[in-house]
């Protein structure tokens, strides 16, 4: 019983560092929101270039709370790879959007795309633009 006990414990903690270094390793981009008390919110997502000086990155599910306090404000703080800059946001609700969003991340993150694909459902996910000011 102990041997199974320390085995599980050795499989969950295999799992949480492998999903860790999967969300975490790179390529992630910190986005700065205000929540209706104020406080600001810190969303950690991963990103591609727009192919015009924006980037796109994707809310898994249209109730996220930063995508509507992100909508709300009309712009947003974007930091990533060592810098900060401001965002116009908007969502991509175009025919293909979706899809195009999350062949680019496939591509991006591969494996590491496949294995978060295992922990969340992203076929209501939200193509999110931002865009310079």
């Amino acid at each position: 019983m102990k041997r199974l006990a320390l085995a599980l414990a050795a499989a969950a903690l295999a799992f949480g560092a492998i999903t860790l270094v999967a969300l975490e390793a790179s390529g992630v981009a910190v986005l700065t929101t205000l929540g209706g008390d104020g406080r600001a919110r810190r969303t950690h997502v991963w990103w591609v270039d727009d192919g015009a000086g924006g980037l796109e990155v994707e809310a898994a599910t249209p109730e996220r709370a930063w995508l509507a306090e992100a909508l709300a404000a009309g712009e947003i703080e974007v930091a990533r790879d060592g810098a900060s800059a401001r965002f116009r946001v908007s969502r991509d609700d175009a025919p293909g959007a979706h899809e195009r969003l999350r062949a680019s991340l496939r591509a991006k993150y591969g494996w590491r795309d496949a294995w978060v694909a295992v922990l969340q459902d992203t076929s209501r996910a939200v193509v999110v633009r931002l865009s310079p000011p």
